[in-house]
């Protein structure tokens, strides 16, 4: 409480204020999208408190220090002429005491389980891509001079796409249904020795 008489007359209560609200919003940490680490959370415990027992950090800059040379420099630097190996002492990591550790394996073990690519190209640039092809093969010096490439590409940006293109076995699959059998070994496709 206040001592000043003036101090004291300002502070009123505010009845339109929801104290549960306004308290559950202090305490709030947020909404976890991890399932791992929201099945593991305890409310009562702090966020750092949580994240030491599960084996994850909470600062990265106290868990992974750098080493500073100038620090770390020796008083003496007088240099050894020898020619043998300095092999440099590991010093003993501090065990925290994790009573959840199966948080950070599975973690892990979603970090390095393999992706599926949802790599896709627009529209237009397929249009454009394909068009391309149809036209001229694999002369891609020819592309660049269609009267059709408005964004002024180089050869190589365009075969850069194709190549992407051609990554896409969606796009890729579709452009060569599309296509009838005898146009493409028609095409510049294939040189004089039935190679690609």
């Amino acid at each position: 409480m206040t001592k000043l008489r003036k101090q004291r007359r300002k502070k009123k209560y505010r009845y339109n204020i929801n104290r549960k609200r306004l308290r559950n919003k202090i305490t709030n940490v947020g909404k976890i999208n991890c399932e791992v680490v929201s099945d593991e959370w305890e409310k009562h415990k702090s966020t750092q408190r949580n994240l030491m027992e599960m084996g994850l950090s909470y600062d990265p800059n106290q868990t992974v220090k750098i080493t500073h040379v100038k620090k770390n420099k020796p008083i003496s630097s007088k240099i050894k002429k020898d020619f043998e190996w300095t092999v440099e002492e590991e010093i003993p990591v501090e065990e925290i005491p994790c009573s959840k550790k199966i948080v950070a394996q599975k973690l892990l073990e979603d970090a390095k389980a393999p992706r599926v690519k949802m790599l896709r190209l627009p529209g237009s640039v397929v249009e454009w891509v394909t068009y391309l092809m149809d036209k001229y093969g694999n002369d891609y010096k020819s592309m660049a001079r269609d009267k059709k490439n408005c964004n002024q590409e180089t050869w190589k940006q365009i075969r850069q796409k194709i190549k992407l293109f051609k990554s896409i076995p969606e796009h890729y699959s579709e452009y060569l249904k599309s296509r009838p059998l005898k146009d493409m070994y028609d095409d510049n496709n294939f040189s004089s020795d039935g190679e690609l």
